[in-house]
């Protein structure tokens, strides 16, 4: 692989490593963050979800900047903001002061998870491109596993340890802001601004086999840009049908309730508080490891048969998990345990790996940033609603019920994959823009 191609996508992905690291981090905090501001169920779901309202105004807001000053210069702004609200949170006096932090980092989370893959995708060849947009997904899984593994690590420090346990994402966020300098703006984005011969010097470093033909293709793409680009447009029905209704499906699988509560779910299945840090961790080892051969496949069979064989296996794992609520002297904490393991294992294999792909392809070059931002706003805002209801919902309505909500919804998105979503493996962005718009 093109080593200038390589460096462009390991470094803007770092912005989605602090995604997955400021998404993850929140769990292993709970219990002291809890007991040093006295939460409730109600306030506990507050302070997790409010980091994901933020990302729901990051993912709205970030389209039009990105458009006009640039994919890069954007995911410079988010390093910096991921900095602040480290710092933030770290040192928070008060309850107040701690949400606007955590608000502040979910703006940065929801910017980047539209730019990043938007940059790579405009950058990689077609060839390449599920698998190095996929590099997005491992990154936010390196990140969650780093920051369940920090937040064992700090879980002896006391009632500080929350504090570490924010403080620390300041150092790699720093990292980042001053890796985006050196990386090159996306040649879509240089040609939409007329800047040809420096999108033919980036077509040129990062690789690309026919430069003239690439070029050709993307001013072919842009044409339109000059008449409407607005995003609900009867054309595009099929790419907004998609777009919202894969990342609604698969945040209601359960997965983040997974990752923003592990620990208080494996301390609730019966393990002390020290076990279900590491328990956590091997959920962010799992997620990892099974993210690494998606990455391997995505190229290989396609989008939709991972996401069929994900979809079979999550289903039958949160069953399992189910029944250990139900009845946790046969199903016992073994059962729980390896329910959760398996899950993990299934949507990071699928849904996980698969979704920050296709978001990147379904929509066409003239409305990718909106249609992005839209598939964005409807995974985040459905994320913050059940981040902010688990406490309660697992109290009111018990595990059991809960867990098998989470496993009769992945009939529908099998129905879904099945009968509605395209095929985009093997395309260039141009050929599915002559696929998807009817």
């Amino acid at each position: 692989m093109n080593k200038n191609l390589l460096f462009a996508t390991v470094v803007s992905a770092l912005g989605s490593f602090l995604f997955g690291f400021d998404t993850a981090v929140i769990s292993g905090t709970t219990k002291f963050i809890t007991d040093y501001f006295n939460l409730t169920d109600t306030t506990l779901g507050v302070t997790v979800s409010i980091a994901l309202w933020g990302t729901v105004l990051g993912a709205v807001i970030i389209a039009k900047p990105g458009d006009l000053w640039g994919r890069r210069l954007m995911l410079l702004l988010c390093g910096a903001t991921y900095f602040v609200s480290a710092l933030g949170c770290s040192f928070a006096s008060g309850w107040y002061v701690l949400l606007a932090f955590r608000f502040l980092g979910g703006i940065a989370i929801g910017a980047s998870s539209v730019m990043a893959p938007m940059y790579i995708a405009e950058i990689a060849p077609a060839r390449m491109r599920g698998r190095l947009v996929a590099v997005v997904q491992l990154n936010i899984v390196i990140g969650i596993l780093v920051a369940f593994f920090t937040n064992y690590l700090f879980v002896n420090f006391g009632e500080s340890s929350w504090r570490w346990m924010f403080g620390i994402m300041a150092l790699p966020a720093a990292i980042f802001f001053i890796l985006m300098f050196i990386v090159p703006e996306s040649p879509r984005w240089l040609v939409k601004k007329n800047k040809f011969e420096k999108a033919k010097s980036v077509l040129q470093a990062v690789g690309e086999e026919n430069i003239d033909f690439e070029l050709s293709q993307i001013k072919e793409s842009l044409k339109e840009e000059h008449g409407t680009t607005k995003l609900l447009q009867k054309k595009y029905g099929l790419a907004i049908l998609c777009g919202v209704i894969f990342p609604f499906l698969a945040i209601l699988s359960g997965i983040n309730v997974i990752m923003y509560y592990a620990p208080m779910i494996f301390e609730k299945a019966g393990s002390s508080t020290s076990a279900a840090m590491l328990q956590a961790v091997g959920i962010g080892g799992i997620n990892l490891i099974f993210t690494i051969l998606a990455m391997y496949f995505i190229d290989k069979i396609g989008r939709r048969p991972l996401l069929v064989i994900g979809a079979v296996g999550m289903f039958f794992s949160m069953i399992g998990a189910a029944l250990h609520y139900y009845n946790s002297n046969y199903f016992g904490n073994g059962v729980m345990v390896v329910s959760i393991l398996s899950f993990v294992a299934f949507f990071a294999f699928s849904q996980g790996s698969v979704i920050w792909v296709f978001l990147s392809e379904i929509f066409p070059n003239k409305v990718r940033s909106k249609g992005q931002s839209l598939g964005t706003f409807v995974d985040w805002t459905t994320n913050a609603f059940v981040g902010l209801l688990f406490p309660l919902a697992l109290t009111y309505f018990g595990g059991g019920n809960v867990f098998m909500f989470f496993a009769v919804l992945e009939i529908p998105f099998l129905i879904f994959v099945l009968k509605v979503m395209p095929e985009t493996k093997g395309k260039s962005l141009e050929e599915l823009e002559k696929i998807i718009v009817l």
